[in-house]
């Protein structure tokens, strides 16, 4: 197994974990200071948030108690009341329904939580692409050092161990793994349950058939508000038929919320936005994707707490035996049930964080079985989409390690006069070219997305050689199905820097060796002299720095046969169209 960044943990002994980071060859400065700095942010937004919560409900109980003594409000609840007459479903929790509740409950307390680590990667929430530091609605850091180079990994925080998944360490390429096959999982178990609703005459008790729900809905909350259960008043439970307003958020949770979900995940897709340039606009832009991918994260889980608190305050026994056992009485059996699977659900995601530190590389073949083919079928196409020169990010972050090697720093202070781009392996005709040589072929110019694994984007302009003209250069062999791209940087562990890609990514006309950003020269920071352009991949797929470049037949023997740098350190995943 190859080794982490952050080795394989005593999970619940931060002190030997400290040691552990503080013996690492490399490690960047956050990771030194967030076993301990990091969590006290996290609790101090938590906390305030939870007291927030706690007032407006206070308030709003309050509110509620003195509106139902208006007689406006009487006549009201009268006119409009919480539970309708009608009966429009059978009684009871068919089997597939229980089943589906349970599996979503399981599924949802993976998404969460490995959800928190991802975004906790980028801790900032922006309403523009331009991720500029400073320009944020939300964000869990402080401001950005300036005359530093801060980069974007410096820049992430660490999510506690009972937090995320897998908390405690910081790698986002686990958690992107679990993540994704949930969200499979999610995705099936929710189509599966609509279906069924439909071809079992069972929409009804979920779909609004009456607008007289709507206000029937503001009744039930009026009675909730002021202490009042509306299945009392009725004589009617949630096992008979829901009243109105569990019925519009039942409905607004299976057809409104969980697909937003989805759609708002699909909008951060480099692959799909530079290929359908139109989808992303339909949220207006992919950082308010983000934004309200983090939102409705948030709705998901304020949704969990008040539904539990009412499944209890409603009565509790009854509730539970119902979406267990299909059963209408108040004995325990189905408590001791749902404590069951409250339980099993958590000691699942305990032992997944256990697994992710044990077994990372099995995790990761898992995911390349399961979620790479969906995600290339999917979201693999050709990329089109350009931006104006006036769209042009003001910020766009830096990340990687700058070079450190004398001959990376000799070429430089030589303006790269003597850099030689080797390109060898598989090809019939290898070469060795100098800048200059590079940029006597072919140039092209595009003004493209850039979109990092951590969440961040940035639009920026690249001018390089297409890389189908080097492929018609060198000419590459049938056997050669991926090129190994050798950077004169280093990864965070120290070594290489090295990743690999498909020659059907290489072939796009929109793959590009640049050597300009914005109509200047490449800076140090962005990857001066060449660097890599593949605009259906995240960022750290395309490589800065570049030495050379090697045709290969596979890259499952070079190195530790994942693929790339952060493939083999970090278990990020091979294709990242998503």
């Amino acid at each position: 197994m190859s080794k982490l960044i952050n080795p394989q943990p005593d999970f619940f002994h931060p002190e030997s974990e400290q040691r552990k980071l503080e013996a690492m060859p490399y490690a960047p400065a956050v990771a030194q200071i967030k076993l301990f700095g990091k969590y006290r942010r996290i609790r101090g937004l938590i906390m305030p948030a939870f007291f927030a919560l706690a007032i407006i409900v206070v308030i709003g109980i309050l509110l509620c108690l003195w509106l139902v003594q208006l007689p406006a409000v009487q006549s009201f609840i009268a006119t409009f009341p919480c539970v309708r007459p009608d009966p429009a479903v059978k009684p009871g929790f068919p089997l597939w329904v229980r089943i589906t509740h349970l599996l979503t409950f399981i599924y949802l307390l993976f998404l969460v939580r490995s959800g928190i680590n991802i975004l906790l990667d980028h801790p900032r929430l922006y309403w523009t692409l331009n991720c500029t530091p400073g320009k944020e609605w939300l964000r869990w850091r402080g401001d950005v050092p300036k005359n530093s180079q801060w980069t974007s990994k410096d820049d992430s925080v660490t999510a506690p161990y009972w937090l995320g998944l897998p908390g405690g360490r910081h790698t986002i390429g686990i958690a992107r793994h679990w993540h994704f096959m949930f969200d499979i999982l999610f995705i099936l178990t929710g189509a599966a349950f609509i279906i069924l609703q439909f071809a079992l005459g069972e929409w009804q008790r979920l779909v609004p058939t009456s607008w007289s729900l709507f206000p029937g809905a503001v009744t039930c909350a009026l009675q909730y508000g002021s202490l009042h259960d509306p299945a009392r008043i009725y004589g009617i439970s949630g096992y008979v038929r829901f009243n109105a307003l569990q019925q519009l958020t039942y409905f607004a949770i299976v057809f409104i919320v969980a697909p937003l979900q989805i759609l708002t995940g699909i909008a951060m897709s480099p692959a799909f936005d530079n290929q359908f340039k139109w989808y992303q606009r339909i949220f207006g832009n992919r950082q308010i994707a983000r934004s309200l991918h983090f939102l409705l994260m948030c709705f998901f889980i304020l949704f969990y707490i008040g539904h539990m608190i009412l499944v209890a305050y409603t009565g509790l026994l009854a509730n539970l035996n119902g979406i267990t056992l299909n059963i209408n009485n108040t004995s325990f059996l189905g408590f001791w049930l749902t404590l069951l699977a409250v339980g099993g659900g958590l000691a699942l995601t305990a032992g997944a964080l256990s697994f992710s530190w044990k077994f990372p590389n099995v995790l990761q073949k898992i995911s390349a079985l399961t979620v790479n083919p969906i995600m290339d079928l999917v979201f693999d196409r050709s990329v089109r989409a350009q931006y104006k020169k006036e769209q042009i990010s003001p910020y766009f972050w830096q990340n990687g390690k700058l070079p450190t090697s004398e001959e990376w720093k000799r070429l430089k202070e030589n303006n790269w006069q003597d850099y030689r781009l080797k390109v060898s392996g598989l090809v019939n005709n290898p070469v060795d070219l100098s800048l200059e040589d590079i940029k006597h072929l072919t140039k092209k110019q595009q003004t493209t997305m850039h979109n990092c694994i951590q969440g961040w984007s940035g639009i920026a302009e690249w001018g390089g050689v297409p890389f189908n003209e080097l492929i018609k250069l060198v000419n590459p062999k049938p056997e050669a199905h991926y090129a190994i791209f050798y950077s004169y940087g280093e990864g965070l562990e120290g070594g290489e820097y090295y990743d690999s890609h498909t020659m059907h990514d290489l072939e796009h006309d929109m793959s590009l060796l640049a050597y300009e950003m914005n109509y200047q020269p490449l800076n140090d920071e962005h990857g001066a002299p060449l660097r890599l352009r593949v605009e259906n991949q995240l960022g750290f797929k395309m490589v800065k720095w570049i030495k050379a470049i090697e045709f290969v037949e596979t890259y499952k023997n070079q190195f530790e046969g994942h693929g790339g740098y952060n493939e083999d350190h970090e278990f990020y995943g091979y294709r990242t169209e998503i």
